[in-house]
């Protein structure tokens, strides 16, 4: 999904550098793609939420075990896998997040372009 988002985008800013172009076809296509990426930033922002919370579960867990007695070594490879899984997640979301606040701008500079 990065290596789509990023190749689109890069498209449409080459497009974008052209004066001539057929402008409304462009505009649907890429009101079309930002909802396409806007559900995929959605899911992962409920994934990496379920994950963050999951991770503090299982951080209070392990706290809470060695308060009250013996660390489980289980809880505190539960705990690590997943900070471990939880990272790339943080990762993808934020490079979705990122481009499609990118993808705004593109869609007002391709209204400015139709508007000319």
């Amino acid at each position: 999904m990065e290596k789509r988002i990023l190749t689109y985008r890069r498209r449409i800013d080459e497009i974008l550098q052209k004066n001539d172009a057929d402008w409304k076809t462009i505009l649907e296509e890429h009101l079309t793609q930002i909802s396409f990426f806007q559900h995929e930033r959605l899911v992962h922002l409920i994934v990496t939420v379920t994950f963050a919370i999951l991770e503090m579960l299982s951080i209070c867990m392990t706290l809470l075990s060695g308060y009250l007695g013996e660390v489980n070594p289980a809880l505190g490879c539960l705990t690590i896998l997943i900070l471990i899984l939880l990272i790339p997640y943080i990762r993808h979301y934020y490079i979705l997040e990122n481009e499609v606040q990118k993808m705004y701008a593109q869609y007002d500079r391709i209204l400015e372009k139709m508007t000319k």
